[in-house]
């Protein structure tokens, strides 16, 4: 999960695009997708196993500072939980990956051939 610091920018970037950017964003969305689907499935076949990013929870001793309600400063020990994103292969059948992939490429000739149409409909909208 992104901190929310990270996405108030991207919010104000797409708020300023312009009507044919916005439409250009969308239009190309499925296709941008499905292009990934594809470069992913690839490469799960070439290797044979997939993927998948699992969190690490782990738990650090540390010292904490702190203040009593007298204003005496004091040092604890205390713990603070790290999480950690790590990448472990995952066990798949090569069969339906396969027959996976022909499906997204099949489906990637439909996209592309309804891509045409909807960025010339983008293009026609004013730049601003």
């Amino acid at each position: 999960m992104q901190p929310i610091y990270m996405i108030i920018p991207l919010l104000a970037l797409t708020a300023c695009a312009t009507p044919r950017e916005q439409c250009l964003s969308d239009a190309t969305r499925d296709a941008r997708i499905n292009a990934k689907l594809i470069t992913q499935t690839e490469g799960n076949i070439a290797r044979g196993y997939a993927v998948a990013t699992k969190e690490r929870v782990r738990e650090v001793n540390k010292f904490c500072r702190g203040r009593t309600e007298s204003g005496e400063r004091v040092v604890t020990r205390c713990e603070d939980v790290r999480i950690t994103k790590v990448r472990v292969p995952v066990a798949i059948d090569l069969n339906a990956e396969r027959a996976k992939l022909a499906s997204l490429k099949q489906q990637r000739a439909a996209l592309n051939a309804a891509l045409q149409t909807r960025v010339a409909q983008c293009q026609a909208l004013p730049n601003g």
